[in-house]
Formats: C-alpha cells, structure tokens, sequence
C-alpha cells in the first residue's frame, strides 16, 4: 500500500470514530439521562475533520500524488495545504452559524472543485499524449499501466461530478424542517458511503498492473527529454565477460526468445551521460528506460 492509500484509508476510520461517539453520546442521552458535552464536542469535531480529509484526498487524487509522481511539488504541497485549513476553518464557522461564513464556504468549495477538475483534466491530457506515443511507437509494455492510469482518473472525473452536485443540492435543499433534515441526513450518509466505496476500490493496489509503479519522484518543470536507446546483438558467454561503466543492465527482448533459443538478444540501456550517471544511482537510468516503454 502507498501513502495514498493510507490517507485514503484514514478517512473512513475518522468516519466510524465520529459515528461511534454520536452513538454513545445519544445511548447515554436516552438511558442514562446524562449527556456529555464533550462527547458532543467530539462528535462535532470528528465531523469536520472528516469532510476535510476527504476534500485534502480529492485534492491529492487530482494531483496525481503516488499515481503519476511518487511525491508533489512544494507548490502543490502549498495549494493543498493551503485549501485545507481554510476548508477547516470555514467549516467550522459555518458549522457555529457565524456570520458571512456560508458565503465563505461556498467559495472555498467553488475553488476547491476547480482545483480537483482543472488538476484531473490536465493528467488525462498527459496520460492520452502517453497512450499516444505508446501506440505510435508500438511499445505494449507499459501501455496497461498507462492506461489503467487514465481508467482510474477517468473515473474520478465523473465521481467528482457526482460530489459537486451532491453538495450543490444539499446545500440549497436546506431549511429547518426536521423530517426534511433527517431525510437529508440519511441520503448524505449514504452518499458518502457509496462515493468512498467507489473510490477506495478504484484506488486499490495495483499490484497486478505490471509497472504501475513506475513513476518520476516529483513533477518536472521542463519538458522531458527520452534517452537514447542502442541494442547490440551477443551471446551469453561474452554477455558474462561484458563489463562497462558506461552500459547497464541487458534484458532479453521478449519471454518467448528465453524459451526459443539460449542465446537470446539482449538491449543494453546507456545513459546520454554515462560520465554524470556513474555518480548516481545505477538504478536510475533504468527507471528512465522503463518510463520510456
């Protein structure tokens, strides 16, 4: 599991936390006679971290955090942090009816979604550009990572359309009926419910995707440029002797000529700058080579 699946599995248990103290604070309330404050207090907080978790891990989702790179950029980083804490705290004035706070909310959710949309558009248009190439080039061995990538984020895109309208029509539907009220309570919870179970499974390990875990560390300000690729034909005997800082590791070019032949073909990756590269990791140009194919 990756660090997004971790906060995306904190957000449930926050959820079941906040149930948990409403139901013993009601129990206590019915039979005991004895209403704790602070229990109601936890109720209310556990509530708005609740819908603040769950708006930060929209935020990372659309980001691309643990899918397109393995980390965000400082200023990604800053926008999430940024949109989070005046979530939490518009919130909880909007919660405590402080005035001029419903406006701020809906402002914070208007920016908030275009954030998420505007983030989501902009990975599907780098992941197409990606299946394009990958057909272009005819390269099929990272094209299911790639495009179970794009499945998940196309997915998203409509889950996130579904919230927007969610919210926009609870939040216009509200007045201070009670029969309404638990009425909107109960669809709300069910909502959630199924939008996270949605999510959570889509967002599953991909373990059985190959090579979905290859990815860049951190988003690239500049374009990228591919390394050159050079393939050179030997046998395995002199494939043992072969030694060469400059070179790295050969794979066989296909499964089927292990099985076919002993003497199979083998691509040897160089790094464009084999001087610079002998410092680094030897693991690196082969990270390159992979987010190549």
């Amino acid at each position: 599991m990756n660090n997004l699946q971790w906060t995306l599995a904190s957000v449930p248990l926050i959820k079941a936390l906040q149930l948990c103290l409403s139901f013993f604070f009601w129990y206590s309330c019915y039979n005991h006679q004895i209403c704790s404050l602070w229990m109601s207090f936890g109720v209310y907080v556990t509530g708005v971290l609740f819908q603040t978790a769950s708006f930060v891990s929209f935020l990372l989702i659309s980001h691309g955090y643990c899918i397109m790179y393995e980390r965000l950029s400082i200023p990604e980083r800053r926008t999430t942090t940024a949109l989070g804490c005046i979530f939490y705290l518009t919130l909880i004035g909007y919660r405590a009816s402080v005035p001029y706070f419903t406006g701020l909310l809906v402002v914070n959710y208007f920016i908030s979604f275009y954030v998420i949309f505007h983030r989501v558009s902009q990975n599907l248009l780098l992941l197409s550009e990606q299946l394009s190439f990958i057909e272009d080039e005819d390269i099929h061995t990272m094209h299911d990572a790639v495009y179970t990538k794009y499945t998940m984020f196309k997915k998203f895109q409509n889950v996130m359309q579904i919230v927007a309208v969610t919210e926009t029509l609870i939040y216009i539907s509200m007045d201070d009926d009670p029969d309404n009220y638990w009425l909107r309570l109960l669809i709300r919870e069910w909502a959630q419910f199924c939008i996270f179970l949605y999510i959570g499974w889509t967002f599953r390990s991909q373990e059985l995707s190959p090579r979905f875990s290859v990815m860049p560390t951190m988003k690239s300000q500049g374009e990228r440029i591919v390394p050159p690729i050079y393939s050179i034909e030997m046998n395995a005997e002199d494939f043992k002797d072969f030694s060469c800082h400059e070179w790295h590791i050969g794979v066989p070019t296909s499964s089927s000529d292990i099985k076919s032949s002993a003497d199979s073909l083998l691509v040897i990756v160089q790094h464009p700058h084999a001087d610079k590269a002998f410092s680094r990791s030897s693991t690196f140009p082969v990270q390159l080579a992979q987010q190549q194919f």
